[in-house]
Order: C-alpha cells, then structure tokens, then sequence
C-alpha cells in the first residue's frame, strides 16, 4: 500500500501544463495565492531543524531517505516526525511507507520552482 501524496502547490489545473508555485520574485508581484504558497514553503524551511532534515533527504543517495537515515538532527524521534510531517504540509516532502519505515523525497520539480522563485527575472536585468 503506498502513502505517495502529490504536491498540491505543483499540481496543474485542468487543461493547464504544470507550473512552479510562483514566478521570480523580480518578474512582477505575487498574486496572493502565490504569496501563500512561498510564505507556507518558507515558513517550512525557516527551522534549522526543517532546514537539515530537507537538506538530509534531498542531497540523500538515490533521491530519497528513509526516516531511519536522517533522524540524527539533534531532537527526539517525535520531534523529528513532527517536522517531517510541516514539510509535507508544505508541499516541500512526499512519503511513502515500506513496511515498518516511512520513505521521505524532495520531488526535483520543488527544487526547480524555488530555484527559479529566487533566480532574477528579466525585469530586473
């Protein structure tokens, strides 16, 4: 049985192709969906301890990390789940259970769409 969400933030509207969350930030201003969306995934990320374990998965051999591979952050077993569960809600993780273990990974297309959120823009150049 598998617990694989999908990324809502990354999920295209019918008819559409997919898009990143939200433009470079020097391209125009944010709608507020789009500012909602990069606030949630910065909020995310503004924990060192959210920060490390998203760094520990997404650098992780393979793509993805088991729980058991990444827990060693300096906090308790609850709190690590506690954290991996925020970057989930924030669109920042997916997992997938295998038996007793909980398989976390950073989807590439995450990574692309906060590259290109902080990249500059052809207004600003």
């Amino acid at each position: 049985m598998s617990n694989t969400n999908v990324l809502p933030l990354l999920e295209p509207a019918p008819g559409e192709t997919a898009a990143p969350c939200c433009p470079p930030l020097t391209e125009r201003p944010f709608t507020a969906e789009e500012a909602e969306t990069a606030a949630r995934m910065f909020k995310a990320l503004g924990d060192p301890v959210r920060l490390r374990l998203f760094s520990a998965v997404a650098s992780h051999e393979g793509g993805e990390a088991c729980v058991c591979d990444i827990s060693d952050v300096g906090v308790s077993q609850p709190t690590v789940s506690h954290h991996l569960k925020k970057l989930k809600e924030a669109g920042l993780l997916t997992s997938e259970r295998r038996g007793t273990w909980v398989y976390y990974r950073v989807e590439p297309s995450v990574l692309a769409a906060m590259g290109k959120l902080l990249t500059i823009g052809p207004a600003a150049v």
